[in-house]
């Protein structure tokens, strides 16, 4: 892991780039967890395969050993430096499409930052769209103030925000949902059930390859 200073600590880097990289996929993690969930790895390995370079970024407070995540603010001054200094190390990636994504926390981070930094698109794995049995503490605005498209992937039985949650917004075409079926906010589903991640990942794919 490398790091990258930014105005609120270090942050860390995991980076994968294929040779003459297509894009760039920016990947955060959750409040408390880390960049090597399952569906930031499988995410990640998909869109190098499909050309792009990667970053899977740990925020600063993480790297500081601290679980309770940062204020909103911090996360996305974060975010905008560690993007920022990647693309000016990496200039082969100027101009190219630019694909802000992570789980949960990571997700919001992305979708708040996405006009700031230029987006093409952004990857919620995961969208927080409420605490859990607080659905009037919404962050509705927050994905619905994207303007580039985005792929949501929901876990069915996510207690941060259910499929049917997300589809009475009534979202413009330019978001995506992929439900996963019987899944909670961890995308894991109860004994016996069919994965969900492998065809997750599959959409995720399809929509990568749009940029």
């Amino acid at each position: 892991m490398d790091t990258i200073e930014t105005p609120v600590g270090p942050a860390g880097v995991d980076w994968q780039a294929p040779r003459g990289a297509r894009g760039l996929l920016t990947l955060g993690h959750g409040a408390g967890g880390g960049v090597d969930a399952r569906d930031i790895v499988a995410a990640a390995k998909v869109a190098v395969a499909a050309g792009f370079a990667v970053a899977r970024i740990t925020q600063p407070y993480r790297m500081a050993g601290r679980k309770a995540p940062a204020p909103a603010a911090q996360l996305d001054t974060a975010l905008t430096a560690v993007v920022t200094e990647l693309v000016r190390k990496h200039r082969s990636l100027r101009g190219k499409p630019l694909i802000l994504g992570g789980r949960s926390s990571g997700a919001r981070v992305a979708c708040r930052t996405a006009g700031e930094l230029g987006a093409a698109g952004v990857l919620a794995l995961a969208f927080p769209l409420h605490p859990p049995g607080r659905p009037e503490s919404t962050r509705a605005p927050e994905l619905l103030g994207v303007t580039v498209p985005v792929f949501i992937v929901q876990g069915e039985r996510d207690s941060f925000g259910a499929p049917a949650e997300f589809s009475a917004l009534k979202p413009p075409k330019t978001i995506q949902i992929h439900v996963a079926p019987a899944a909670d906010h961890g995308l894991k589903v109860p004994k016996g059930h069919p994965a969900v991640l492998p065809a997750a990942i599959d959409a995720f794919s399809a929509w990568l390859s749009r940029f």
